[in-house]
């Protein structure tokens, strides 16, 4: 009787300590990435400034590549270590989901219903953006003139709610359609030929696309913007480890920004007396390690992808196509007004 009493109770305590088990104990993705040697990274293909691909070079270009870039930088140390995978914004959250990919960056909107229904994490924000609508022509001059057209958008994308909500709120009813297509060009071609009285998505991609046009004049972007557009990373939900390493190096482009730690100074800066650079930068003392990235993984990142200043410049800078201003707005660094902000790293 007693050794069966020993067995029952020995089976609760073994239960007990599984239910307690710590959430760590499970493989993380930062573990199956560093184990493959190369990161999947989600990110759109028709997005000029954002993830496209050049057809004269054939490699992707982007803001949001740059991004997946750094990760592989800090993780494997090497940011070429990375598989492009394209994602629409239909695919991106089961791309992630399935395990197809294991971050995306894809000009993505922050919404709660896509941590809470959805369940995925979000990164910090790295693109403040809004959405807002490109005609053909110069007569249309406010969206308020759209009312019995077609206004056309993305499957999948948070716009399409938002221009459900804002014919709703106008009152235009069954006279105001809306159209989907897959990506960004195929969108786009629809409103060049005349399918769609309006494009709308987020305004930074209506400047790109504008700016790409073989007559960039032929298109007007109305002054209205219809809703906010936050733009973040994302990573399967409850993975804490792999979010938060990404977290930190996402905010170390911000901070090397900020400390005006350029890819060509890095070397120097980490030589320096200052102890926060040298900490910063894993030349005495580390955070990698606590996230389960090398010591250097701030210096790997900076080095071969630059701080967040000339990532932006090289994708969305003035000596670009995709012009889109930082200085005076939300996506100017914190110390110029802006919010681009990185928590204290000590």
């Amino acid at each position: 009787m007693n050794s069966l009493l020993n067995v029952g109770m020995s089976a609760a305590v073994s239960i007990a300590c599984l239910a307690f088990a710590p959430a760590h104990a499970a493989t993380s993705v930062l573990d199956t990435v560093k184990q493959r040697g190369v990161l999947n990274c989600g990110t759109d293909n028709s997005a000029p400034g954002f993830g496209y691909l050049n057809t004269k070079t054939g490699e992707m270009e982007g803001l949001d590549v740059d991004m997946c870039r750094a990760v592989a930088a800090a993780v494997l140390g090497d940011a070429k270590k990375v598989k492009f995978v394209n994602v629409t914004d239909k695919s991106r959250f089961n791309a992630v989901q399935t395990n197809q990919v294991d971050v995306v960056f894809a000009h993505t909107t922050v919404k709660p219903a896509r941590e809470s229904a959805i369940t995925v994490d979000f990164l910090p924000i790295y693109f403040y953006d809004g959405n807002g609508v490109m005609v053909k022509g110069a007569k249309i001059k406010s969206v308020k003139e759209l009312k019995g057209g077609t206004l056309c958008t993305t499957q999948g994308s948070a716009t399409e709610q938002t221009l459900s909500t804002y014919i709703k709120a106008q009152g235009w009813g069954s006279t105001t359609k809306v159209l989907t297509y897959e990506n960004l060009e195929k969108l786009f071609a629809a409103m060049d030929s005349g399918r769609c009285t309006g494009m709308s998505t987020d305004r930074s991609a209506l400047a790109s696309w504008k700016a790409n046009a073989p007559k960039p004049a032929d298109y007007t972007i109305l002054p209205e913007t219809l809703d906010k557009s936050p733009f973040a990373g994302f990573v399967v939900a409850n993975d804490s480890r792999w979010r938060n390493a990404l977290r930190w190096v996402t905010y170390s482009l911000f901070q090397a920004e900020e400390s005006k730690i350029a890819a060509a100074d890095v070397a120097k800066a980490g030589a320096a007396e200052d102890p926060f650079i040298r900490k910063f930068l894993g030349t005495d003392g580390s955070f990698g390690p606590d996230f389960g990235l090398p010591a250097d993984f701030v210096s790997k990142t900076i080095q071969q992808v630059g701080n967040f200043g000339e990532i932006y410049d090289r994708n969305l800078g003035p000596a670009t196509p995709n012009r889109v201003d930082r200085k005076g707005t939300l996506n100017a660094p914190w110390s110029e007004g802006g919010a681009l902000y990185s928590p204290p790293w000590i």
